[in-house]
């Protein structure tokens, strides 16, 4: 597999920022969007459970629904593509059977094999439910896929900006999300940069790699 060279990735996510405003005319092609999903798809998690779903909201409508419940932020409708992070909550059984299942019939082997796997992976759930952070473990790994997407677009030359700025709650009910099991976490928008945003060109504000990267 051919790497990419390291200052090339250094400038690539140099170039990347919360991008404020969108150009509405510049949509993401086929192509790139479906290499972005895939990006979804394949980011890790705990056990490789994949506690979410990621809902692309594609209905001008439903996104001009949404972007009140936004704090009022012009990306939710003028960036080319919207992502809806959602984490699965209280994780259960039914849950990872079907993720052993599929792990069965991808990579062969049995179900009695894995008896010992599953049990680990019961034992943490079931502790974590127990000491009231189960659906907070799961909602962390869902920032580990926005981080896997927002790093892949800018790789793509694809601006992103992640938005906190919701009511998750007015989400789940304009989504229908309400009784499904999952809920709202972060949106992220994706698209292509206004030529006058000027958050663009300013320099980023980080603390020196002294500061926040130690060598122990």
């Amino acid at each position: 597999m051919n790497t990419l060279p390291p200052e090339q990735l250094v400038q690539h996510l140099q170039w990347r920022y919360a991008t404020k405003k969108f150009d509405p005319s510049a949509r993401i092609p086929a192509p790139v969007w479906a290499a972005l999903e895939q990006s979804l798809v394949l980011a890790p998690s705990s056990f490789g459970l994949q506690p979410w779903k990621f809902l692309v909201i594609d209905d001008p409508a439903l996104r001009a629904q949404l972007e009140p419940k936004s704090w009022g932020q012009k990306q939710v409708t003028e960036a080319s593509h919207m992502v809806v992070f959602t984490v699965r909550t209280g994780l259960d059984e039914a849950h990872v059977d079907r993720f052993l299942d599929s792990q069965v019939a991808l990579r062969g082997g049995t179900r009695e094999a894995l008896a010992g796997y599953r049990g680990m992976i019961l034992n943490s759930l079931n502790g974590a439910r127990t000491a009231g952070r189960l659906d907070t473990w799961q909602t962390h790994q869902v920032y580990i896929a926005l981080g896997q997407f927002m790093a892949a677009a800018a790789l793509l030359g694809v601006d992103t900006c992640p938005m906190e700025g919701i009511e998750p709650a007015a989400y789940d009910s304009i989504l229908g999300l309400e009784g499904t099991g999952y809920r709202t976490v972060v949106v992220c928008t994706a698209g292509y940069r206004s030529a006058d945003d000027k958050y663009a060109s300013l320099p980023k504000v980080r603390f020196p790699a002294a500061e926040v990267v130690r060598h122990v």
